[in-house]
Order: structure tokens, then sequence, then C-alpha cells
């Protein structure tokens, strides 16, 4: 630790020395991971778990068990709820937010946390050395110890994010920003949150312990070992060596009847995966096409082949985060090969001689669709080849080019390198301006559209986002820009003893391991 050594008052070194002294003598606990009374839990992880991925660039959800963020959301997804802010308060124009922060949270040294800490880590996030994604969007001035004022030019919700956690400055104020992606803290981290670093095997596991002076309470499971694994989620947990993994949808029907499993899904709408029509092209240019297309596709089907959950919705509009939560979403075109076909005929598109497919004016009926190998997306591989078939159907031809990863599509995409593309969107007006706003790289930007999505950019108050929101749902609706499929789902499968889990909201163990409990068999909740 010679960095740490070199950069870290005297004073806070023999405070950091004294706690993993102390941490890693267990105080009193068992050194035994397989004591029975000891509730332990066991959880694939997916980060490489090298030395230095707790720093914030890696964007670790490790990070959310050891240290706070200022508010999380319900179980309903609904937020932002307190964690480390108590309360809060915001100027009528959301440029000026004032945070009061919960009293008598510690950090992990016996430190108090302070809004000292706060205004360090974000004053940290926003220098060069660091570049932090969330640094500079706002200026923080100390009020008090347990009061700041974040200040914005623009207007912003960003202090309620539930995303960045915050860091110790009586450890980190002396260290070097040049060092920041590895600093010896990042091995040894000192947090404020419901779990303590006790171990870390570099590329093995990482071992937390309950922290017992949680300001929310402590834990009820007192140990999680996050297990960084060569192994394949299904080995894993069929083998008994983790209670918990993130399963690809094509590994569930392995798991489905076995009864010491319970499968939860992760899935807020932010993130949709949808079938891209470049509008420049002459097939894509009429809303008619597009939306004959769209209607000789069994969606619904396509959520079973995918093996996604029955109850994820389907739309073609777009949708604010609380109207997907409400279920207010537009309405979907509905699977109806035979008026796909019909549109086909009354736009000159006529079946064919040669292999079935329709021509017009000499031309097949054919395209090339990019598709990114990309898991995380539940295999866009697999639904090509699916919507390949169902548009067979009706006469037309598309082909399955496959590229290396999402943002290679993206890239080409926003080239306009691209006759059709299967890929992600992300349903913030800052995200869906690039490509449906002016200039957009399809080839549709429509003045109304542009409008409303620059007024929801800056939006504050809900209601009038959902309303602008519902507007260009209208007309996505009408146009069909861009072919719904599915919104983004993560799958977790984990042992029944472990409670508290739920869908959609609260499946993922790490992020809420804090509010679990293990139930063993026979045993009363």
């Amino acid at each position: 630790m010679n960095t740490l050594i070199r950069h870290i008052r005297s004073r806070s070194m023999v405070a950091y020395s004294c706690f993993f002294a102390l941490a890693w003598l267990g105080c009193g606990r068992s050194e035994d991971p397989a004591d029975s009374r000891i509730s332990t839990i066991t959880i694939q992880h997916g980060d490489p778990g090298d030395e230095f991925f707790l720093n914030p660039n890696r964007w670790s959800l490790v990070q959310f068990p050891i240290f706070l963020t200022l508010t999380t959301k319900g179980l309903d997804g609904k937020g932002p709820q307190p964690l480390l802010a108590e309360r809060w308060e915001h100027s009528p124009d959301y440029r000026e937010w004032t945070i009061h922060l919960r009293p008598n949270v510690k950090w992990h040294d016996g430190v108090p946390v302070t809004a000292h800490d706060v205004k360090y880590t974000m004053d940290l996030w926003a220098n060069p050395d660091v570049l932090y994604p969330a640094g500079g969007r706002g200026s923080a001035t100390v009020l008090n110890d347990s009061t700041l004022r974040i200040t914005y030019e623009r207007p912003s919700r960003e202090p309620l994010g539930g995303w960045n956690v915050y860091y110790p400055k009586h450890l980190l104020e002396n260290l070097d920003p040049k060092d920041f992606a590895h600093w010896e803290f990042w091995k040894h981290p000192v947090g404020n949150g419901a779990y303590r670093v006790v171990r870390h095997v570099p590329r093995t596991l990482m071992e937390l312990e309950a922290n017992p002076h949680y300001c929310c309470g402590k834990p009820r499971i007192e140990r999680v070992v996050l297990k960084f694994s060569d192994g394949t989620p299904l080995t894993e947990l069929l083998s008994g060596n983790v209670d918990a993994a993130q399963v690809s949808p094509a590994e569930l029907p392995a798991l489905a009847g076995d009864p010491r499993f319970e499968t939860y899904y992760l899935s807020g709408g932010e993130v949709t995966v949808h079938l891209f029509w470049n509008h420049r092209n002459e097939l894509f240019r009429d809303a008619d096409i597009r939306r004959a297309l769209t209607m000789a596709i069994d969606r619904r089907e396509l959520h079973r082949v995918l093996n996604l959950p029955g109850d994820l919705p389907i739309t073609d509009g777009i949708y604010t985060a609380r109207q997907y939560r409400r279920g207010r979403i537009g309405a979907a075109l509905p699977y109806d090969p035979e008026a796909a076909e019909d549109l086909l005929d009354s736009a000159g598109w006529r079946a064919g001689s040669r292999g079935g497919l329709r021509e017009r004016n000499g031309r097949e009926f054919r395209f090339t669709a990019i598709v990114p190998h990309a898991a995380w997306l539940a295999s866009p591989i697999r639904a090509a080849t699916f919507i390949q078939d169902q548009l067979r159907r009706i006469g037309v031809r598309m082909e399955i080019q496959q590229l290396v990863s999402a943002d290679v599509v993206g890239r080409q995409i926003a080239d306009g390198a691209f006759e059709s593309a299967i890929t992600y969107l992300v349903n913030s007006p800052w995200r869906l301006a690039p490509y449906f706003g002016q200039g957009s790289p399809i080839g549709y930007d429509p003045p109304r559209v542009t409008e409303l999505l620059r007024a929801a950019e800056v939006a504050m108050d809900l209601d009038e986002q959902d309303r602008i929101y519902s507007e260009l749902a209208e007309i996505f609706n009408a146009d069909v820009p861009v072919t719904f499929l599915y919104p983004k789902v993560e799958n977790w499968v984990v042992h029944r003893r472990v409670r508290g889990l739920s869908s959609p909201y609260r499946a993922e163990p790490v992020w809420h391991v804090d509010q679990l409990w293990i139930e063993e068999e026979g045993s009363e909740p």
C-alpha cells in the first residue's frame, strides 16, 4: 500500500490501518466460510474482479452494498426514496437543489459522513484527470455538515439519480487524481453502506460482511461472497457453487424444472430493442410498408421464442419510466399477416415468380439487417432469425449480417450505412433525439418530433413529461419509424432459500442484498 502511505495523512492512515486489521481479524467472527451459524449467500458476479474494479469509471454493481447513493427506488420501481439523503428541495426552475443528509451515518472506519464528503466526490468527478461521466454537471456548496446546495447551469434531476455513490474525503483528499484509476483505496475500500469488504482475491472472489452500524439497520444476511468465476452461470447454479447468477434467456429452460431455484427478471423499460428502418432507402420510405413489415411479425411469439417473460408489454410508441410502471404506454399494431400482405399489394409489391419474393418494377423485396452479437440484448441473432422466417411468409427476404457489438451497429446507423438494423434504444429524450430529431441518421425527423423531444429534455414536471411522450407515442404509432421488438430484460436465477427479490424492479441480488434474507427449509420467515 505504498501509494496510500505516501499520500494519506498519518492520522487518517492510522485509522485506516486499524480498521482493516479489525476487519481482517473479523472482530470476533468465525473465519470458516462454512460456519452454519453465519448466514451466507454466494453470488456469481459478471465483473472481472481485478484489483481496481471498484473504481467508479468501471461502474460495478458491487459499489452499491459498500457505498450509499443519495436515493434509491421503491419496490414498485417508484423513486426516488431517501437513502443517504434524508430529504431535499429544489428551486422552481430545478437548477438549485438543497440536499439534507441522513444524520449519524458513519464510514466503516467510524468517521461521520458529512456534506464535505459529497462535495469532495463531486469535485473529484469533475477533475480533468478523473473524467468520470457524471463529472462537471453541477457545483456543490457545503452549507453545514449535513446540508449542501448543488447548482446546475440547466434544469436537472441529477442529484436524485440512484446510481452515483460518494467517497470518504478524509481518506482520499491527499491522493493524486492522476493515479485515480489505481488508487490502493479501490483494493481496500472504506464505504458507508450495508456491507464492508473483508477479503478480495483478484479475479476470484470478494467477501463482504454485514455492517452492524448500517444506518438502515444491520442486514439480515451476514456474509456475501461474490464469485468471479470462469464457470458458466448454469454450471455454477446446478453444481451448487452459487446461490444466485444472471442467466441468459437461452439457458432458462434447463433450470425451469429444478425445484431449488426461482427466476426473477429485471426490466424497467428504459432500454428497448427495435428493428430500425433506413427511411432514405426506397424500400422503407412509405409508412404503410413499415406498418406492413411490423404487422407481419408475431411479437408475442417472438418473446416466447426468446424465453422472455410472458407479461412484457408490446408497443409501437415510446414512453416515460412512470408510464411504463403504470402500464400507460402507447398501443401496438396487431399481428396480422393478411393485413400486411394487403398493404404490400396496395403499395405495388406483388407476389413474384422467383422464389415467391414480392416484386415491384422488376425489383425484389429483399434487404439486409445488421445485427449485433450481444447476449445482454436477449440474443438479437435469434430474434433476427425468427423475424426472417416471419417476413419470408409474406414474400419478403431479410438477410442477416452479424456484427461484433451493439456499438458497431450503432456507428453504422449513425453513418446511415445500413438498410435495417436490430439494436437498442434508451427511452430518454437526449438519447432519442440523435435518432429521431433534426438530422436523423435514419432519415426520420418530422419537425413536430424534433420540437417535442427538445421540450422533453427540459420538462422537469413529470405530468408534462408524460403529456409530451403521449403525443410522441401517437406520432410513432402512426409513422412506425422503427419496429418495437421487446424491452431489455435481465434474468436472475436464485436459490429459493434467498428471499426478498421480486420482478420486475428488485431482481438484482447484489444491488439489493441488504434487503434480502434467508429462509432455510422448515424455518419461519
